[in-house]
């Protein structure tokens, strides 16, 4: 089957085909591409005015078509030339929650040469404050919660430079200099066509905050063409494994009979996982887009209900708690099609109950960053099955190796870091040369993840700093983490160093049971006796009542869980 993979994604990337590969140079660098790609995000987005009348976002109880959405699109991009005096190269800002005005603001806001600034919306003021002076858009569209923690930091920002402010679903009175969404839309007036404006590919379509668990946030520079190339590895991916599967003699569906895609969106658009793989695809496919105030498992099963939802891309403990809830086995889920997503690893027990909890489903996963403007490998069906703790292989636009510390080569089966090079590589990092510099050698980004490639595949273990050294051994905090879930009791696990006199480190976990399900640390032990060798197996176990916290984009924050623990 593999075998079959390998060979369907070469036969769709030879010479004269649609997905056919080319070498063409990019900020001085030699790198693989797609010799027919549309050149900017713009002429994706016009051309979905063609899906016409059909469901395009849904939000609660509002229903907008690509009719509408092309309207609110076409009002508010004249509105930021005309009236803000947005030009190619500048930037928006736009902070708040996934509502659909980020999406018509996006798409207003690419199809004009500007650059979009996505904000993290878990921002407090101050990281608000920093975003905006490192970003210097002309303007920021956010909601109340946003404009209730920038408001006191305006007029700091604006001594520095000029920030027009819109604001949507505000409540009361606006402050001085700022209007409201529904006096700059208007979608009954607005012109026919977009404004003109001349993009090339390798202009700025978007500027991502990097998590900033670490440090202060980096704005990465997506590109027009990487976004694009992005786009084009998502839709090459499916369409191998469904060739590979007809080479193996295995049913396949028609793609005439395939309806749009119906997607459900529970993960942030200020992030390359809801914006570029699936606000980007579902776009391009004529899809219906449906979004949720916030995470929420009883809602989330509701809507898949409801609106007949097709795929699932969330983050692995989204998918973990849908399927652990009670009313996921009450529930009508027979429409989904795929389930699984990206930002973390999906545990190799993960994968299996997928399969065994969908009707006709499949798993699928992605690996990626906002470095590669997305996914760099992808995975699902049985081929997913047949390799659980592999992410895939990498994509056609994407040249891949693994190096150790001095950036020497490795051969397949031996763990290092992952390297990459290619056209959806990001620019760089805004305003930071030297992290630039660091980042990306001669092309190559480097990722900071620990991996192996094994047959083309992708295996990846950990990242570089989130490993235990426990007595010069080191300890990779995802294997760990995947042996504990293999537990029935296991709903939540988070692996991390815990400082040692003796041996540097010991590894600790912290652990949320599932409901009406009983483990303690012995049995833990174990568990994980005959699965890890024993200087693997955690020294500190910590059971909670509560969730374990997440980031925005819902990666447990381990630094901070840790400290919390230990503190305690």
């Amino acid at each position: 089957m593999i075998e079959h993979f390998n060979d369907a994604i070469e036969q769709l990337t030879a010479e004269g085909q649609p997905f056919a590969i080319t070498t063409t140079e990019v900020r001085g660098v030699p790198v693989k591409a797609y010799a027919v790609a549309p050149p900017n995000m713009r002429l994706i987005w016009e051309a979905s005015a063609a899906y016409g009348d059909a469901d395009y976002v849904v939000y609660e109880d509002e229903r907008y078509s690509y009719t509408d959405a092309h309207a609110h699109v076409r009002s508010l991009a004249h509105a930021l030339v005309d009236t803000y005096g947005v030009l190619a190269g500048d930037r928006v800002a736009v902070a708040m929650r996934n509502y659909p005005e980020w999406i018509m603001s996006y798409w207003a806001i690419t199809s004009i040469g500007a650059a979009i600034v996505g904000m993290n919306a878990w921002w407090t003021g101050p990281e608000m404050e920093y975003g905006l002076r490192d970003a210097s858009p002309k303007v920021l569209i956010c909601d109340h919660e946003r404009l209730h923690n920038v408001e006191p930091h305006l007029t700091t920002l604006r001594a520095e430079h000029p920030l027009d402010v819109i604001a949507v679903r505000t409540e009361g009175e606006l402050p001085d200099g700022v209007i409201g969404w529904g006096d700059v839309v208007d979608p009954a007036s607005a012109p026919a066509t977009l404004p003109s404006v001349d993009i090339h590919p390798d202009d700025d379509a978007c500027i991502f905050y990097t998590s900033g668990t670490t440090s202060f946030p980096k704005g990465a520079q997506l590109t027009h063409r990487g976004s694009v190339a992005n786009l084009m590895n998502m839709g090459l991916m499916p369409a191998a494994a469904g060739i590979a599967k007809q080479m193996a003699g295995l049913e396949v569906p028609d793609p005439a009979d395939v309806p749009p895609p119906s997607v459900l969106l529970p993960v942030p658009l200020f992030h390359v996982t809801g914006c570029n793989c699936v606000l980007h695809p579902v776009t391009a496919a004529g899809g219906k887009l449906v979004s949720m105030y916030k995470w929420d498992t009883d809602n989330a099963i509701d809507l898949i209900e409801r609106e007949k939802i097709t795929v699932f891309t969330g983050v692995p403990t989204m998918s973990r708690e849908l399927l652990l809830s009670p009313k996921w086995a009450m529930a009508d889920t027979s429409s989904i099609a795929a389930m699984g997503g990206g930002g973390a690893a999906l545990q190799p027990d993960l994968v299996e109950k997928i399969d065994e909890g969908l009707d006709s489903g499949v798993p699928q996963t992605g690996y990626g960053l906002t470095e590669t403007h997305g996914i760099a490998t992808s995975l699902s069906d049985v081929f997913f099955l047949a390799k659980p703790d592999s992410c895939g292989p990498i994509v056609p636009t994407l040249e891949a190796k693994i190096v150790d510390d001095d950036g020497n080569e490795l051969p397949d089966g031996q763990l290092g870091e992952l390297i990459m090079r290619g056209s959806n590589v990001i620019k760089g990092y805004l305003n930071r040369p030297e992290d630039t510099a660091e980042a990306i050698r001669d092309g190559w980004f480097y990722s900071g993840d620990i991996a192996f490639l094994e047959d083309g595949f992708v295996h990846i273990r950990d990242r570089k700093k989130d490993i235990v050294i426990r007595g010069g051994e080191n300890i990779h905090c995802g294997e760990v983490e995947s042996a504990i879930y293999e537990h029935p009791a296991v709903a939540e696990a988070a692996v991390f160093g815990v400082p040692d006199d003796r041996l540097g480190e010991e590894v600790g976990v912290a652990i949320v049971l599932a409901a009406d399900t009983h483990l303690d640390e012995a049995e833990l032990r174990a568990h994980l006796e005959d699965r890890l060798a024993r200087f693997k197996i955690p020294a500190y176990v910590w059971f909670r009542d509560e969730p374990l916290p997440r980031n925005a984009n819902g990666k447990f924050v381990k630094r901070d869980l840790r400290n919390q623990l230990l503190r305690d």
